[in-house]
């Protein structure tokens, strides 16, 4: 009894494998290792994000004048923050255009279509890893159905050079080839979970630097618009 427990382990299941299974089983936790990795390196950065976007916006709002807050943000930027980036690129631009002879139409357009592109960039930032993480939860079930498959028919054709099948014969390579199916949803679900929560994150945020580049943009139409004046 103890023979059979210890030969249907999980690590001598594993160490048993055909070569075919124990190549989709070291992919898998190749790929479950590096999912979680960026799993749990995206809810440090996200969070990062949340609270700089949060800190800088306060200060924003606080009645700074915007050429101190500036200078204050390009001497020291914070990487973290999205809303500031959408700022500094916005009232750079802004002071740029604003020294030469142009309208405040032609102003504003320019600091609009930098902000715009610092959004776009900062949108990259926050969803990078997004599309590896999708990438794992759809197709890890279907590697590890291979595995299966695949030891499953090797179990089978092993069948045929025996003269009486038993269920502790068929057992062991069944239960091989169901690890790596095992193995497939263990790195498939916490990668479709992680997906799912940081993607409505990212939209979040995103979404937020949006309203904060349309607040802006208000801002800077008074002043532009008054300095015309």
């Amino acid at each position: 009894m103890d023979d059979a427990s210890s030969s249907m382990s999980i690590l001598s299941l594993v160490t048993n494998a055909g070569p075919v299974v124990q190549a989709v089983m070291a992919v898998l936790l190749l790929a479950s290792l590096i999912s979680w990795y960026m799993i749990v390196n995206r809810y440090r950065i996200l969070g990062r994000a949340r609270r700089a976007d949060r800190a800088f916006e306060e200060k924003f709002w606080s009645g700074e004048d915007l050429s101190s807050l500036y200078n204050q943000v390009r001497k020291k930027p914070n990487p973290d923050s999205a809303s500031e980036a959408v700022f500094r690129a916005g009232f750079q631009e802004f002071v740029r255009l604003s020294k030469s002879t142009r309208g405040p139409d032609a102003i504003m357009e320019g600091a609009q279509r930098s902000m715009r592109v610092a959004l776009q960039r900062e949108q990259s930032r926050l969803t990078k890893p997004l599309p590896f993480l999708a990438t794992v939860g759809s197709t890890s079930p279907y590697i590890g159905l291979f595995g299966t498959v695949w030891g499953i028919m090797n179990s089978f054709r092993a069948l045929a050079n025996v003269s009486q099948a038993t269920l502790s014969v068929v057992a062991p390579g069944i239960a091989e080839a169901l690890v790596a199916t095992a193995m497939g949803l263990f790195a498939a679900i916490p990668a479709v979970m992680a997906y799912n929560r940081y993607a409505a994150q990212s939209e979040s945020l995103v979404g937020d630097c949006e309203v904060f580049a349309e607040e802006f943009s208000s801002v800077l139409h008074r002043q532009a618009h008054g300095r015309d004046n």
